[in-house]
């Protein structure tokens, strides 16, 4: 009676540890793989597949699986100390946004992209501003960033990655080029001060000539104009007022005076 019971225990612990071993191997075979990722499978270290999203059954010790996650990575380029093509000293970073279009090619072509492209990023950043003058830089900013975004996007391709923008963040200029330039930005205020001047004398002179020739012909304008004088000259309550009188009132007193 004894050994049948110790018979039945010893079959229920072989059916126990089956189960056990089933559970192991189901949870090492079963993966789930998130909607922005997808998994690259190598089976005896060779390529077999990408697969993802959802529930993947991949085969135990055989198969080897590599996530690979296919969100926007914003990458941030740390300051580069650069000198531009005339010889000015600056300090520019900048940002890039890059995702990942091949998960095959950036698990076996790059050892690890992120780290891959930020080397690049830095080398390209450091070539472009330097073969670009200082004006440039400060104005043609979507230029550079252009050309940036172009030169690191045709050079990660291999690596599946696709950059898609590339944006020079903030430049930091020696202080004596920053006085320099607040310089030359006050002078050209002034060149630009003292022609809207002289365009403006340019033009009163021009209306003043109008106006002196309106008057030769019309003599009656200019008494007008005396008349419109004096109310000016009244209205603002001087104690004392100029009384301009025309030639013409006193040249006929004139005249027979010195026929007399």
């Amino acid at each position: 009676m004894l050994r049948a019971i110790l018979d039945i225990f010893l079959s229920m612990g072989s059916y126990v540890g089956a189960l056990i071993i089933i559970i192991v191997l189901l949870a090492a075979a079963l993966r789930i793989i998130p909607e922005y990722q997808r998994g690259v499978v190598f089976r005896l270290g060779r390529y077999v597949g990408t697969k993802g999203p959802g529930l993947v059954i991949v085969i135990p010790v055989i198969d080897k699986i590599f996530k690979v996650d296919l969100r926007v990575v914003t990458l941030d380029v740390p300051y580069q100390e650069v000198i531009t093509k005339d010889n000015v000293p600056v300090k520019v970073n900048a940002v890039i946004y890059f995702r990942v279009i091949d998960p095959a090619k950036s698990v076996i072509e790059i050892e690890n992209y992120i780290m891959a492209t930020s080397q690049l990023s830095q080398t390209t950043l450091r070539s472009v501003v330097g073969r670009a003058d200082l004006d440039d830089v400060l104005s043609a900013r979507d230029k550079i960033n252009l050309e940036l975004q172009q030169i690191i996007d045709e050079k990660t391709d291999p690596w599946g990655i696709k950059v898609s923008a590339v944006e020079v963040k903030e430049l930091e200029l020696p202080e004596g080029m920053k006085r320099a330039m607040a310089r030359q930005a006050e002078a050209e205020r002034e060149r630009r001060a003292k022609i809207i001047a002289a365009e403006g004398e340019l033009q009163a002179a021009e209306k003043l000539t109008q106006a002196a020739v309106m008057m030769e012909e019309s003599p009656i304008t200019i008494q007008l104009r005396y008349l419109q004088t004096l109310k000016e000259i009244a209205s603002e309550n001087n104690s004392t007022t100029l009384f301009p009188i025309p030639i013409d009132l006193i040249k006929v007193f004139l005249e027979s005076k010195g026929k007399n």
